[in-house]
């Protein structure tokens, strides 16, 4: 996945501002699903990197989805709130201050932390100091996995297979041939097709925007 963050950095996935006016309309169930398939990989990914165990993450996921539905309107209304990407990173990182609480409200007195907000300050992933860019390198390598998702139904088996090993899992042309029986030009042609088709995904959801 790396590898190809590298190639396609300038071609990541923006906020796609129609979306979020196609949102407001919480009956447009379309609009909501495609929200929830592009973002719920990041939130929870990154509740997990916080600490949190399955079943707590997945609860962030639920109520972050909750606090967008219920604020979307007035996120739009108010531009003061900054990026889209940086709203999103705050209303998950407070409902993972929800669950940390819900954790010291859980501990029997005389069993707690000597400082029980302590695990609250400390909700900013693996490092405070280190949280926006982690909170950045998850945000854009979920965006990009969505992209991959959307295009992988249109293309062969087998160009997919050729992309994932050389790619994705970076292995050299001469061994992904080898190891699927085609002719190594065939490897190269496979890769060169994926990745424009991802740009041309990435470039059709950006007049989405």
């Amino acid at each position: 996945m790396n590898a190809v963050m590298t190639m396609l950095a300038e071609d990541l996935i923006p906020t796609r501002y129609s979306l979020l006016s196609r949102m407001q309309d919480r009956e447009d169930q379309d609009s909501w699903k495609d929200f929830f398939d592009t973002y719920w990989r990041l939130i929870y990914s990154f509740a997990i990197k916080s600490g949190l165990t399955d079943a707590e993450a997945q609860d962030v996921v639920q109520e972050t989805v909750i606090s967008v539905a219920k604020d979307i309107q007035k996120f739009k209304r108010d531009r003061t709130l900054g990026s889209f990407k940086g709203w999103l990173r705050n209303l998950t990182r407070w409902r993972i201050a929800d669950q940390l609480r819900k954790r010291d409200r859980s501990v029997p007195a005389g069993n707690n932390l000597s400082n029980p907000s302590s695990s609250l300050d400390e909700i900013a992933g693996p490092a405070s100091a280190d949280f926006e860019a982690i909170w950045e390198k998850d945000w854009q390598a979920n965006l990009l996995e969505a992209a991959l998702e959307r295009v992988k139904p249109r293309i062969k088996e087998e160009h997919f297979q050729i992309f994932d090993l050389n790619v994705l899992r970076q292995w050299p042309a001469g061994k992904v041939a080898q190891a699927l029986g085609v002719n190594i030009g065939r490897v190269y042609l496979a890769r060169f097709r994926v990745m424009a088709l991802i740009k041309k995904e990435i470039r059709a959801l950006e007049k989405q925007w």
